[in-house]
């Protein structure tokens, strides 16, 4: 930092600035909406401060001194950065941003959010732009802190303790069924306990995990189910499901909207499974009218 900026009151800069434009003191306090007297008062703090006359009389006009030609380019630049940086901050219109939001999410979250999303702003936000990158594991939190996200969705016990900074709220409730071919050979009603374990399943792992929520759940019970396949992604479990005597326990609004196009049908399951709910994690640092007017429409767009 140069030195004359620790004894330099920065507010001095704008009348610096309106001055160098004007070149009269009058029509610069109208322009700040100052008083002549108070501008004149500044000039004379700034003369001192930047230890040069800075503008002699010449005629009824102010010329600026050789050293406040030098500084007019820099200070003029100087503001306008700063005034530029204070509206993007603070004011956020999205009828007109171009902004990208990135957001973190698994296929499935992806596919719960994402449709009703853009149909929601498509109208009141034209030009907004959506990066979905996918979750790679659970600790968002650095990303989040740095702005290189602005948003991960998640399980709630994704984030168990969560990292200073983080803050989230709910965003999506669902619950779990269970799917099977419509030419399922054995399965043609809700099936008991006993029939859904003895059946073969499909599992899906985001993480690659050993087991899921649905295997501890069981496992409190002291049962366990055979998984045949498991997969990273629940987009094509249901064709499997579809095309096999296999069956999967799946969150609901997933199952019912890939049941348009893949030959499934749902039951409820054989046991108590808690709905669970999705939480959207963001950073206090991040906090924005941006991030605000985006929090209200993934709450709209996917009431709880």
């Amino acid at each position: 930092m140069h030195s004359d900026l620790r004894r330099l009151d920065l507010n001095l800069l704008v009348a610096l600035d309106a001055l160098l434009r004007r070149r009269s003191v009058s029509a610069a306090a109208d322009e700040l909406a100052m008083s002549p007297s108070a501008l004149s008062h500044a000039l004379a703090r700034l003369r001192v401060a930047l230890d040069d006359e800075l503008f002699v009389r010449i005629g009824n006009a102010m010329q600026p001194t050789a050293h406040a030609e030098r500084l007019a380019g820099p200070v003029s630049a100087a503001l306008a950065l700063l005034s530029n940086g204070l509206a993007q901050a603070g004011r956020f219109d999205p009828a007109t941003s171009d902004r990208c939001f990135t957001l973190a999410a698994t296929d499935y979250t992806t596919f719960a959010m994402l449709p009703a999303l853009v149909a929601q702003v498509q109208d009141l936000a034209p030009r907004l732009r959506f990066q979905i990158v996918h979750a790679q594991n659970q600790d968002y939190a650095e990303d989040l802190a740095s702005g290189r996200l602005d948003f991960a969705l998640g399980y709630v016990e994704d984030m168990a303790e969560p990292a200073p900074g983080i803050e989230s709220f709910d965003w999506l409730t669902d619950h779990y069924v269970v799917i099977a071919s419509r030419d399922h050979p054995r399965i043609r009603s809700a099936p008991s306990l006993d029939a859904y374990l003895a059946e073969r399943h499909v599992a899906v792992r985001p993480w690659g995990e050993a087991g899921g929520h649905i295997d501890k759940l069981l496992e409190r019970r002291g049962l366990r189910r055979d998984v045949a396949v498991q997969l990273p992604s629940v987009l094509v479990a249901p064709f499997i499901v579809a095309g096999s005597a296999l069956i999967m326990t799946a969150p609901r609004q997933a199952a019912r909207t890939l049941g348009a196009v893949a030959s499934i049908v749902e039951y409820p399951p054989p046991f108590e499974i808690p709905p669970f709910t999705l939480k959207a994690y963001s950073h206090v640092r991040q906090r924005s009218a941006a991030h605000a007017w985006l929090r209200e429409q993934l709450l709209r767009a996917i009431p709880l």
